[in-house]
């Protein structure tokens, strides 16, 4: 049900703004690519945090915005945007149309604007990160690490930033959101068996799984139950070796 009500919510909040047919159904088909997604934990991190229900899911509804678009930017650049029948016509414009969305409906949610530069300035690291992804043939562990900590570390560490803004979490935020984001998506190339990781030579994985255990571990000496789902699935992952 939490997971629920923020899609319910960014359904709410693309509706709003009027769009042609044609358009709020394109938006909606990576709305539904994009789920579940960060859904759930947005919920439930805003919830922790003591936000009032009204202000978490237009922040959340917001995050998830964000989230489809980068996942949208993945797909197209992987060839894996399988869900539109003209991916490289209507794919850049939806994403467009997402990343739109993402600050009209955080503008709405009571997010100072200084903290809103903030996560403009974390998105344009993590989409310059995701162009060095393209461009990269051969993966090393200092490759590896930084793509991950620009695609996933400083994504969600600007999503948990904007969420907990204004409560007793907001100094956590960009620790514990970069350790989860990196623990997560070294788990998850894992786990799908992407060639970032299992086509470094062992020496690097053993460097890289070292480090993603070490984030996990930051992450759990947080003993926040928001983020206990999240570690149930990537810890088993990193026992890769």
């Amino acid at each position: 049900m939490s997971a629920g009500a923020v899609f319910q919510e960014a359904l709410r909040a693309l509706r709003r703004h009027g769009l042609p047919e044609e358009a709020e159904r394109d938006v909606l088909v990576a709305l539904e690519a994009g789920r579940p997604g960060p859904l759930a934990l947005l919920y439930a991190a805003g919830t922790e945090a003591g936000l009032g229900r009204a202000v978490l899911l237009r922040r959340s509804a917001g995050l998830f915005f964000c989230s489809c678009a980068a996942n949208l930017a993945d797909d197209l650049a992987d060839g894996e945007c399988t869900y539109y029948a003209e991916p490289s016509r209507v794919g850049p414009g939806v994403q467009f149309t997402l990343q739109s969305l993402c600050f009209a409906t955080l503008a709405r949610a009571e997010v100072p604007a200084p903290v809103l530069a903030e996560a403009a300035d974390a998105m344009v690291t993590a989409s310059g990160l995701q162009l060095l992804e393209v461009h990269t043939s051969t993966w090393t562990a200092p490759t590896f690490q930084r793509v991950a900590e620009g695609i996933s570390g400083k994504q969600w560490a600007l999503y948990l930033r904007v969420l907990w803004e204004g409560t007793t979490l907001a100094e956590r935020a960009s620790a514990v959101g970069h350790h989860l984001g990196v623990a997560a998506h070294v788990a998850e190339d894992i786990r799908s068996g992407d060639a970032r990781f299992h086509g470094m030579p062992e020496e690097d994985r053993r460097e890289v799984l070292a480090w993603a255990r070490s984030a996990a571990d930051a992450v759990r000496q947080e003993g926040l139950r928001c983020l206990d789902a999240v570690l149930h699935t990537v810890e088993p992952a990193l026992a890769f070796i």
